[in-house]
Protein backbone atom coordinates (compact mmCIF):
# COMPACT_ATOMS: atom_id res chain seq x y z
CA UNK A 1 0.00 0.00 0.00
CA UNK A 2 1.34 3.03 -0.72
CA UNK A 3 2.46 5.88 1.67
CA UNK A 4 -0.13 8.49 2.24
CA UNK A 5 1.09 11.97 1.15
CA UNK A 6 0.15 14.84 3.58
CA UNK A 7 0.38 18.28 3.61
CA UNK A 8 -0.67 21.78 5.00
CA UNK A 9 -3.34 23.48 3.01
CA UNK A 10 -2.09 26.59 3.98
CA UNK A 11 1.30 25.11 1.24
CA UNK A 12 -1.40 24.25 -1.08
CA UNK A 13 -2.58 28.17 -1.03
CA UNK A 14 1.27 29.73 -1.55
CA UNK A 15 1.84 27.19 -4.50
CA UNK A 16 -1.34 28.13 -5.86
CA UNK A 17 -1.04 31.59 -5.31
CA UNK A 18 2.80 31.32 -7.81
CA UNK A 19 0.99 28.78 -9.87
CA UNK A 20 -1.59 31.31 -10.85
CA UNK A 21 -0.13 34.10 -11.40
CA UNK A 22 0.99 33.90 -14.26
CA UNK A 23 -2.81 32.97 -15.81
CA UNK A 24 -4.11 35.92 -14.25
CA UNK A 25 -1.97 39.18 -13.76
CA UNK A 26 -4.25 40.72 -12.10
CA UNK A 27 -3.96 38.77 -9.03
CA UNK A 28 -2.17 40.67 -6.42
CA UNK A 29 -0.81 39.04 -3.00
CA UNK A 30 -0.67 41.28 0.29
CA UNK A 31 0.58 39.84 3.76
CA UNK A 32 0.85 41.26 7.47
CA UNK A 33 4.57 40.00 8.12
CA UNK A 34 3.71 36.68 8.30
CA UNK A 35 4.85 35.29 4.54
CA UNK A 36 7.08 32.69 5.79
CA UNK A 37 3.79 31.11 7.95
CA UNK A 38 0.96 31.86 5.38
CA UNK A 39 3.25 30.29 2.28
CA UNK A 40 2.66 33.52 0.33
CA UNK A 41 6.40 34.37 0.22
CA UNK A 42 6.29 31.35 -3.14
CA UNK A 43 4.55 34.37 -4.54
CA UNK A 44 6.81 36.91 -3.39
CA UNK A 45 9.50 35.01 -4.53
CA UNK A 46 8.37 34.60 -8.03
CA UNK A 47 6.11 38.14 -8.62
CA UNK A 48 8.11 40.25 -5.79
CA UNK A 49 6.55 43.61 -7.54
CA UNK A 50 2.72 42.34 -7.09
CA UNK A 51 3.34 41.57 -3.63
CA UNK A 52 2.91 44.10 -0.67
CA UNK A 53 3.50 43.08 2.85
CA UNK A 54 1.57 45.52 5.45
CA UNK A 55 3.39 44.77 8.11
CA UNK A 56 1.75 44.44 11.49
CA UNK A 57 -1.73 46.03 10.67
CA UNK A 58 -4.32 43.57 9.68
CA UNK A 59 -7.04 45.97 9.38
CA UNK A 60 -5.17 48.39 7.52
CA UNK A 61 -4.03 45.31 5.16
CA UNK A 62 -8.23 44.89 4.18
CA UNK A 63 -8.48 48.47 3.31
CA UNK A 64 -5.31 47.95 0.84
CA UNK A 65 -6.65 45.04 -0.16
CA UNK A 66 -10.18 47.08 -0.61
CA UNK A 67 -8.64 49.83 -2.71
CA UNK A 68 -7.04 47.21 -5.04
CA UNK A 69 -10.00 45.49 -5.75
CA UNK A 70 -11.87 49.01 -6.88
CA UNK A 71 -9.49 49.50 -9.12
CA UNK A 72 -10.07 45.99 -10.88
CA UNK A 73 -7.42 44.31 -9.24
CA UNK A 74 -7.88 40.92 -7.83
CA UNK A 75 -6.32 40.86 -4.27
CA UNK A 76 -5.70 38.10 -1.87
CA UNK A 77 -4.83 39.20 1.66
CA UNK A 78 -3.60 36.95 4.01
CA UNK A 79 -2.75 36.21 7.57
CA UNK A 80 -3.58 34.38 10.10
CA UNK A 81 -7.55 33.31 10.60
CA UNK A 82 -7.75 35.08 14.18
CA UNK A 83 -6.57 38.36 12.23
CA UNK A 84 -8.22 37.72 9.38
CA UNK A 85 -11.40 37.28 10.73
CA UNK A 86 -11.40 38.67 14.42
CA UNK A 87 -8.48 41.86 14.79
CA UNK A 88 -10.16 43.24 11.06
CA UNK A 89 -13.53 42.34 11.25
CA UNK A 90 -15.18 45.82 11.51
CA UNK A 91 -12.56 46.70 8.05
CA UNK A 92 -13.74 43.60 6.46
CA UNK A 93 -17.21 44.01 6.76
CA UNK A 94 -17.60 47.48 6.16
CA UNK A 95 -15.12 48.10 3.82
CA UNK A 96 -15.22 44.60 2.01
CA UNK A 97 -18.57 42.80 2.54
CA UNK A 98 -20.79 46.49 2.09
CA UNK A 99 -19.46 47.34 -1.27
CA UNK A 100 -19.52 43.72 -2.36
CA UNK A 101 -15.44 44.44 -3.49
CA UNK A 102 -13.84 41.29 -4.80
CA UNK A 103 -11.15 41.24 -2.39
CA UNK A 104 -10.33 37.54 -1.46
CA UNK A 105 -8.88 36.38 2.18
CA UNK A 106 -6.57 33.94 2.56
CA UNK A 107 -6.74 33.16 6.41
CA UNK A 108 -4.42 30.25 7.46
CA UNK A 109 -3.67 28.95 10.92
CA UNK A 110 -7.37 28.47 11.57
CA UNK A 111 -8.42 25.77 14.32
CA UNK A 112 -7.32 23.89 17.50
CA UNK A 113 -4.73 22.42 15.23
CA UNK A 114 -2.71 25.74 15.63
CA UNK A 115 -1.34 23.95 18.38
CA UNK A 116 1.55 25.11 20.66
CA UNK A 117 0.19 29.10 20.06
CA UNK A 118 -2.32 28.13 22.00
CA UNK A 119 -6.54 29.71 22.86
CA UNK A 120 -5.09 33.07 21.69
CA UNK A 121 -3.76 31.85 17.87
CA UNK A 122 -7.13 28.94 17.72
CA UNK A 123 -9.79 30.75 15.49
CA UNK A 124 -12.18 28.88 16.32
CA UNK A 125 -15.42 31.60 15.24
CA UNK A 126 -13.97 32.96 12.24
CA UNK A 127 -16.82 30.77 9.90
CA UNK A 128 -19.32 32.22 12.36
CA UNK A 129 -18.35 35.46 12.27
CA UNK A 130 -17.94 36.12 7.94
CA UNK A 131 -21.28 33.98 7.62
CA UNK A 132 -22.73 36.57 9.21
CA UNK A 133 -21.07 39.81 6.32
CA UNK A 134 -24.13 39.42 3.56
CA UNK A 135 -22.84 38.60 -0.02
CA UNK A 136 -19.38 36.79 1.58
CA UNK A 137 -18.72 33.32 0.01
CA UNK A 138 -17.35 31.03 2.84
CA UNK A 139 -14.64 27.61 1.16
CA UNK A 140 -13.15 25.52 3.77
CA UNK A 141 -10.75 23.42 1.85
CA UNK A 142 -10.20 19.02 2.99
CA UNK A 143 -6.73 18.65 1.14
CA UNK A 144 -3.94 19.77 -1.46
CA UNK A 145 -6.26 19.04 -4.46
CA UNK A 146 -9.17 20.62 -3.19
CA UNK A 147 -7.42 23.97 -1.30
CA UNK A 148 -5.65 24.79 -4.39
CA UNK A 149 -8.75 24.12 -7.04
CA UNK A 150 -10.39 27.02 -4.24
CA UNK A 151 -7.84 29.27 -5.07
CA UNK A 152 -8.37 29.33 -8.72
CA UNK A 153 -12.40 29.06 -8.14
CA UNK A 154 -12.44 32.19 -6.20
CA UNK A 155 -10.31 34.19 -8.62
CA UNK A 156 -13.09 33.39 -10.95
CA UNK A 157 -15.85 34.24 -8.26
CA UNK A 158 -16.81 38.17 -8.70
CA UNK A 159 -17.20 38.82 -4.79
CA UNK A 160 -15.48 38.78 -1.35
CA UNK A 161 -14.40 35.20 -0.54
CA UNK A 162 -13.08 33.84 3.12
CA UNK A 163 -11.16 31.21 2.38
CA UNK A 164 -9.55 28.81 5.71
CA UNK A 165 -6.41 27.25 5.59
CA UNK A 166 -4.49 24.54 8.43
CA UNK A 167 -1.22 24.60 9.71
CA UNK A 168 -1.45 20.83 10.56
CA UNK A 169 -0.34 18.66 7.14
CA UNK A 170 -3.35 16.20 6.35
CA UNK A 171 -4.12 13.40 4.23
CA UNK A 172 -4.18 14.02 0.42
CA UNK A 173 -7.09 11.95 -0.52
CA UNK A 174 -8.63 13.79 -3.91
CA UNK A 175 -6.96 12.63 -6.63
CA UNK A 176 -5.69 15.64 -9.16
CA UNK A 177 -6.59 14.18 -12.23
CA UNK A 178 -10.53 13.70 -11.74
CA UNK A 179 -11.38 16.05 -8.99
CA UNK A 180 -13.43 19.06 -9.90
CA UNK A 181 -14.36 22.04 -7.54
CA UNK A 182 -17.85 23.25 -7.92
CA UNK A 183 -18.53 26.50 -5.77
CA UNK A 184 -21.54 26.38 -3.59
CA UNK A 185 -21.98 22.44 -4.37
CA UNK A 186 -20.53 19.73 -1.70
CA UNK A 187 -19.47 15.98 -2.67
CA UNK A 188 -20.98 12.85 -1.60
CA UNK A 189 -17.62 10.88 -1.07
CA UNK A 190 -19.54 7.85 0.34
CA UNK A 191 -22.74 6.69 -0.07
CA UNK A 192 -24.58 5.24 2.99
CA UNK A 193 -28.23 4.33 4.37
CA UNK A 194 -27.79 4.51 8.22
CA UNK A 195 -26.23 8.18 9.18
CA UNK A 196 -25.11 10.99 6.96
CA UNK A 197 -22.13 12.51 8.35
CA UNK A 198 -21.68 16.17 6.60
CA UNK A 199 -18.02 17.41 7.44
CA UNK A 200 -15.75 20.28 6.48
CA UNK A 201 -11.54 21.05 6.36
CA UNK A 202 -9.28 18.22 7.86
CA UNK A 203 -12.61 17.09 9.52
CA UNK A 204 -13.51 15.48 6.18
CA UNK A 205 -10.35 12.70 5.95
CA UNK A 206 -11.45 11.55 9.06
CA UNK A 207 -15.16 11.25 8.86
CA UNK A 208 -14.03 8.97 5.88
CA UNK A 209 -11.67 6.66 8.25
CA UNK A 210 -14.70 7.10 10.90
CA UNK A 211 -16.77 5.73 8.06
CA UNK A 212 -15.06 2.89 7.48
CA UNK A 213 -14.53 1.74 10.84
CA UNK A 214 -18.33 2.11 11.15
CA UNK A 215 -19.10 -0.32 8.02
CA UNK A 216 -16.96 -2.76 9.94
CA UNK A 217 -19.65 -2.84 12.67
CA UNK A 218 -22.36 -2.63 10.44
CA UNK A 219 -23.21 0.89 10.21
CA UNK A 220 -23.48 2.63 6.46
CA UNK A 221 -22.55 5.83 6.62
CA UNK A 222 -23.02 8.34 4.09
CA UNK A 223 -19.91 10.92 3.98
CA UNK A 224 -20.43 14.60 1.98
CA UNK A 225 -17.80 17.03 2.29
CA UNK A 226 -19.11 20.67 2.38
CA UNK A 227 -16.44 23.02 1.02
CA UNK A 228 -18.65 25.51 0.57
CA UNK A 229 -19.65 26.75 4.10
CA UNK A 230 -21.72 29.33 1.95
CA UNK A 231 -23.58 29.46 0.09
CA UNK A 232 -24.27 26.16 1.15
CA UNK A 233 -25.53 23.08 -0.43
CA UNK A 234 -28.88 22.83 1.09
CA UNK A 235 -30.26 20.73 -1.60
CA UNK A 236 -27.72 17.78 -1.19
CA UNK A 237 -28.12 18.05 2.75
CA UNK A 238 -31.89 17.95 3.01
CA UNK A 239 -31.87 15.13 0.15
CA UNK A 240 -28.73 13.36 2.57
CA UNK A 241 -31.05 13.72 5.76
CA UNK A 242 -34.11 12.87 4.02
CA UNK A 243 -32.57 9.08 3.19
CA UNK A 244 -30.94 8.32 6.18
CA UNK A 245 -32.95 10.21 9.46
CA UNK A 246 -29.46 11.30 11.27
CA UNK A 247 -26.87 13.73 10.58
CA UNK A 248 -23.73 13.94 12.21
CA UNK A 249 -21.33 17.21 11.63
CA UNK A 250 -17.78 17.64 11.91
CA UNK A 251 -15.65 20.37 11.78
CA UNK A 252 -12.69 22.02 13.44
CA UNK A 253 -14.40 24.85 14.55
CA UNK A 254 -16.75 25.91 17.55
CA UNK A 255 -20.33 24.67 17.53
CA UNK A 256 -21.88 27.79 17.13
CA UNK A 257 -22.10 29.36 14.47
CA UNK A 258 -20.15 27.42 11.85
CA UNK A 259 -20.72 24.29 9.70
CA UNK A 260 -23.64 22.25 12.45
CA UNK A 261 -25.12 25.51 12.83
CA UNK A 262 -25.34 26.37 8.80
CA UNK A 263 -26.44 22.19 8.61
CA UNK A 264 -29.24 23.05 10.94
CA UNK A 265 -30.44 26.16 9.47
CA UNK A 266 -31.05 24.17 6.23
CA UNK A 267 -32.50 21.24 7.95
CA UNK A 268 -35.22 23.17 10.03
CA UNK A 269 -36.29 24.96 6.92
CA UNK A 270 -36.22 21.77 4.33
CA UNK A 271 -36.15 18.68 6.13
CA UNK A 272 -36.79 18.60 10.11
CA UNK A 273 -34.41 15.78 11.26
CA UNK A 274 -32.32 14.93 13.97
CA UNK A 275 -28.45 16.24 13.94
CA UNK A 276 -25.66 16.25 16.29
CA UNK A 277 -22.52 18.53 16.21
CA UNK A 278 -18.72 17.87 16.70
CA UNK A 279 -17.23 20.33 17.08
CA UNK A 280 -15.32 22.96 19.53
CA UNK A 281 -17.83 23.26 22.42
CA UNK A 282 -18.78 26.73 24.01
CA UNK A 283 -14.67 26.93 25.59
CA UNK A 284 -11.65 28.28 24.38
CA UNK A 285 -8.65 26.02 23.20
CA UNK A 286 -5.21 25.65 24.80
CA UNK A 287 -1.24 25.25 23.68
CA UNK A 288 -0.07 21.39 22.87
CA UNK A 289 0.73 19.22 19.93
CA UNK A 290 -1.49 19.59 17.17
CA UNK A 291 -2.45 15.76 16.95
CA UNK A 292 -3.25 15.34 20.43
CA UNK A 293 -5.11 18.67 20.48
CA UNK A 294 -7.84 17.22 17.86
CA UNK A 295 -7.91 14.26 20.38
CA UNK A 296 -8.65 15.77 23.06
CA UNK A 297 -11.60 17.96 21.57
CA UNK A 298 -13.16 14.89 20.24
CA UNK A 299 -12.43 15.82 16.08
CA UNK A 300 -10.92 12.19 15.41
CA UNK A 301 -12.54 9.62 13.23
CA UNK A 302 -12.61 7.39 17.30
CA UNK A 303 -15.18 9.62 18.15
CA UNK A 304 -16.73 10.55 15.18
CA UNK A 305 -17.07 6.91 14.68
CA UNK A 306 -18.24 6.29 18.17
CA UNK A 307 -20.88 9.31 18.33
CA UNK A 308 -22.69 7.70 15.22
CA UNK A 309 -22.80 4.59 16.30
CA UNK A 310 -24.85 6.05 19.42
CA UNK A 311 -27.10 7.76 16.93
CA UNK A 312 -27.82 5.10 15.00
CA UNK A 313 -27.99 2.98 18.00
Amino acid sequence: MADVIKKATRESYGEALAELGDKYENLYVLDADLAAATKTGIFKKKFPDRFFDCGIAEANMMGVAAGMAATGKIPFASTFAMFAAGRAFEIVRNSIGYPHLNVKIGATHAGISVGEDGATHQCNEDIALMRTIPGMTIINPADDVEAKAAVEAAILHNGPVYMRFGRLAVPVFNDKETYKFELGKGITLRSGKDISIIATGLMVNEALVAAEKLASEGVDAEVINIHTIKPIDSELIAASAAKTGKVLTVEEHSIIGGLGSAVCDVLAEKCPTRVKKIGVNDEFGHSGPAAKLLEVFGLCSDNIAKTAKEMVG
